[in-house]
Parts: structure tokens; sequence; C-alpha cells
């Protein structure tokens, strides 16, 4: 292989960066009703499903007021990845909001966030993002999630033999295990891999997500709460089956 530099006298670059006039789709969310926007985008793709295929979109929280609350922003990620679109930054957002953003890679763009009476009371310990070795894609986590804590584990899968509290929120961009009780958040399939699955050794979530569909625990229906359980997609249902 050649090592010689190309020749550039005549004033040539590798690359060049430059503005550009591109119109990309912005979401706006108007008020965090999670069921409510995914009802209205899903409708939207399918009128033009080919349109909004792989298309970027930046999310714009501006809309919201104090007095709504926060939206979900991980869910809100993980459900518009999960409708096949690709989220590249926000605005508008509460810090919060931001960090999160940190974490699924997106840009911070424009506008200053909201603000709300209790963001200082509410906001978490900064998300921790659990690096997966080389050798294998897992991350290993072998002590209890606690409330207000949120782990992540970047392109693998999530391991946690220890249990997960109320409040406590766990997300993987593939997998994750709990052989523990599952009593907070667990998001799998978070940049849209449908193939994900959630398995846990007791079901008392208060919700599930694979690759952005998503049950509340008011939405798990009959199921035997705290016996073993894994769920994952089947079309566009999530299923939650008793191991």
């Amino acid at each position: 292989m050649s090592n010689i530099a190309p020749d550039r006298s005549s004033g040539s670059t590798p690359c060049e960066l430059k503005a550009s006039s591109l119109t990309i789709p912005v979401l706006k969310i108007n008020e965090p009703d999670m069921d409510g926007i995914r009802e209205h985008l899903a409708t939207k793709i399918e009128q033009v499903p080919n349109f909004f295929k792989h298309a970027p979109v930046v999310i714009d929280l501006s809309n919201l007021k104090s007095s709504d609350g926060l939206v979900d922003f991980a869910l809100l990620v993980g459900m518009i990845r999960g409708l096949g679109m690709i989220p590249i930054g926000v605005q508008g957002g509460t810090q919060e909001h931001n960090d999160t953003a940190e974490i699924f890679e997106l840009a911070i763009l424009g506008k200053k966030g909201i603000k709300t009476d209790s963001q200082k009371d509410r906001s978490t310990t900064k998300p921790v993002v659990v690096p997966a070795t080389t050798r294998a894609k897992t991350v290993l986590v072998q002590r209890p999630v606690r409330s207000g804590q949120r782990l992540y584990a970047r392109d693998s899968d999530l391991i946690v033999t220890a249990a997960i509290s109320s409040g406590a929120e766990i997300l993987a961009d593939g997998n994750i295990h709990v052989y523990g009780i599952l009593r907070g958040r667990a998001m799998a399939g978070i940049k849209g891999d449908k193939d994900a699955r959630i398995f846990c050794h007791g079901l008392k979530a208060e919700l599930v997500s694979i690759a952005g569909r998503y049950k509340t625990a008011d939405k798990l229906g009959d199921v035997d709460r705290g016996t073993a359980a894994q769920i994952y997609l089947k079309g566009k249902r999530l299923i939650v089956d008793l191991l």
C-alpha cells in the first residue's frame, strides 16, 4: 500500500463542510399523550409510507407547557424508530430531555427548553451508558437498579442479575434479561430492533417496550403479576407470555 500523499497543489481538499438548505420534517409534540401520538403518527405514515420510510425527523418539544408534565422522551424516540423514521435531533425540551437525547446520540438544536417548577426535584441521576465489551455484545449488571437510576446498554444486550426497583429504567439496543423482579421500566430494541425480547423472573413492571411498542402496568391485562415472563413483538402486537 502506498503512503505517498496525493498532490493537492491545485488547492483541492479531501472534504468540505458546508451549510445546507435541506428540508427535514419536524415532529411537534403538543401534549405528552403517548397513545395519541402513536396513533396520529402511524395514521400519517400509512397514508404515504414511502415518504416517511427511513426519513430523518427533528423532535420539537417547545409547544409543551410546564403544566403538561414531561413527555416520556426515551419511549418517544423508540416509538419513532419503531415506525420506521430516524430521529436526528431535539429542540425545545428540558435538560432531562437533552440528557436522554445524548444517550440516543441525537443533536440538541435551537430553542431553549421549557422549564418546570419541579424539574430539579424530578431529575434523576444522569443516565449511565454501560458499554459492551468487544468480545461479547452483552452488558452484565450484578447489582440492583434503584429508583431514579437509568441504565442503557448501547449496541448490546443487557443482563441484570438483581431486581429493578419501581421508578428505575433499563434500556438496551438488544435484548433485556432480568434475573430478579422487574418493577420499573424496561425498553428493549430501542433503535428499532423488532426481534428484541425482554425476559424476567418476576413481572411487576410499570412499563415494557419493544422497538417503541409498549404496554403500561394497567394494560398488561390478566397477566399473573410476579411470575416469570417474556415480552416480544408479533407483527404489531406486543405479546406477554408466561414462562
